[in-house]
């Protein structure tokens, strides 16, 4: 058997178990690598929901996967076509059997979900192929190879300076250097990867990188899903039983009530990530990992925390688009902002 369908046979059966790895690692993190908890976990949360979380949380990895490895396998295509043999090489394979519409949704899924800051560096790798495919497919139109590989490269560089220019003058003089690097590096490296490389090193250059980046990406992805919260988070009022009760009259046989103001009954607040709810419990994994089965009864009231918004690591921002926002979120409608529930601080109404 070729080595290339040897290698795709092996990639398809293994590329399934990734996504449930990463689940079930979540799931473990979560239960405090306890077995007990975990297994409670996979019983009541829902799949839909585990895999809805999943795709929010990694939606931007599949233009990093198709336009990385396009631009690479293109690149040995060009560079050293005896050496690009889709039968032994699996970059080769997957170069010559995907489709040019797939490289373009790759781009505009790419610009809906980067953040800013790397829209440049997909700017960079969207010109590359271009680029390199002109070159593949029309070797005898020097014009056109000509304005897609110079001229269209060097437009972009220019547009994408007089834009990016005060946010990269802000991110040297902030001290972010990384920010800076993003925006100001990829435009002009556009232009210096739009032809073939010398061919005696394009196929060490080319699967070097391409198995350095199918090394790295996992470990990038598990660290980012690990993080995604994945179940709603919740601040339920419980009040114990004696609070509930109530005591008999003796004298006129009439029942009044018995519970004092709730702070002084030992009425709580529980904060934590709402597991389910049962015909008899209300069952919350708390701050601590501990899961707590709160009978319904003793259940007053209970609120849905929303997420806190991530605190910005960058202060750049881009005509006011700050470089950690996507174009998604910026087009999103924004939630209006409320004065929080105080039982998601963990304290009651009331309560000073």
């Amino acid at each position: 058997m070729a080595g290339a369908r040897q290698a795709q046979q092996w990639l398809l059966t293994l590329l399934p178990a990734f996504p449930v790895l990463l689940l079930v690692l979540r799931l473990w993190q979560l239960s405090r690598q306890d077995m007990s908890t975990m297994l409670l976990l996979v019983q009541y949360v829902s799949p839909l929901g585990l895999l809805s979380a999943l795709l929010i949380a990694l939606v931007w990895a599949f233009p990093v996967v198709v336009l990385t490895f396009g631009v690479l396998g293109r690149l040995l295509r060009l560079s050293a076509p005896d050496r690009f043999d889709p039968e032994r090489s699996l970059l080769a394979s997957g170069t010559a059997r995907t489709p040019g519409w797939v490289l373009t949704a790759a781009v505009a899924l790419g610009a809906l979900t980067w953040q800013l800051r790397f829209l440049p560096s997909l700017l960079m790798l969207g010109l590359w192929l271009l680029a390199l495919r002109t070159r593949y497919l029309h070797p005898q139109e020097p014009t056109r190879i000509l304005l897609v590989s110079v001229a269209l490269p060097l437009a972009a560089a220019v547009l994408a300076y007089s834009v990016l220019g005060p946010a990269i003058w802000s991110a040297v003089q902030e001290g972010e250097l990384a920010t800076a690097a993003l925006l100001a590096v990829p435009p002009a490296a556009t232009v210096l990867l739009t032809g073939p490389i010398p061919g005696w090193i394009a196929p060490a250059l080319t699967h070097g990188l391409a198995f350095t980046v199918a090394a790295v990406l996992p470990v990038v992805m598990g660290a980012v899903f690990l993080r995604v919260p994945l179940l709603p988070t919740a601040a339920i009022e419980v009040a114990p039983k004696e609070a509930d009760a109530v005591e008999v009259a003796p004298d006129a046989g009439a029942t009044a009530p018995a519970a004092p103001p709730a702070g002084e009954v030992g009425t709580e607040v529980v904060l934590g990530a709402l597991i389910t709810v049962t015909d008899t419990s209300t069952i919350v994994l708390d701050q601590t990992a501990g899961v707590r089965f709160l009978p319904n009864g003793q259940v007053r009231s209970q609120v849905l925390c929303p997420q806190a918004a991530a605190v910005p690591y960058s202060l750049v921002s881009v005509r006011g688009w700050p470089v950690e926002e996507t174009a998604l979120d910026w087009m999103m409608p924004r939630r209006p902002l409320t004065d929080p529930d105080v039982r998601c601080a963990g304290r009651l109404p009331g309560e000073g």
